[in-house]
């Protein structure tokens, strides 16, 4: 079961407020047991939202939206992308985790679809597709 794990931002992530030297070590070493349990694919922290930039749809208008954004709680200073046996063992990944901010934080757990999801809808062609996107995605 693939998830993606986003670190939810806060004040200080969004002022670019860095890391304790202490605080990066500890979540390189939380990464590197992540990796040798052979469940971390991807990971990153993301620079503040003012950093950023949204595109919002309607019908065929894009309007592009620069960064910053309001409601820090909803915003994500970092993720990962882990491939885990269920739910379970990820929520237990977390709880080992070092608390990635100064103060209160959250972290926030979300399943990836599957190909299976889409059963119901799912037609040959696009299942071939999606697999020869996949093969090439996973090569690089």
């Amino acid at each position: 079961m693939r998830v993606m794990v986003f670190v939810k931002a806060t004040e200080d992530s969004e002022k670019g407020v860095m890391p304790t030297t202490e605080l990066l070590g500890a979540m390189m070493k939380f990464n590197e047991e992540l990796v040798k349990a052979g469940i971390m694919e991807a990971g990153d922290g993301l620079k503040p939202s003012s950093a950023g930039k949204r595109v919002a749809f309607d019908g065929p208008s894009r309007t592009v939206i620069d960064g910053p954004f309001a409601e820090t709680r909803e915003l994500v200073a970092g993720y990962w992308i882990w491939n885990v046996k269920d739910m379970d063992e990820a929520v237990e990944w977390v709880k080992r985790c070092p608390n990635p901010m100064f103060g209160p934080s959250e972290i926030e757990i979300r399943p990836h679809f599957e190909m299976a999801d889409f059963a119901e809808i799912l037609t040959p062609e696009i299942a071939e597709r999606e697999a020869r996107l996949r093969a090439e995605t996973e090569g690089r």
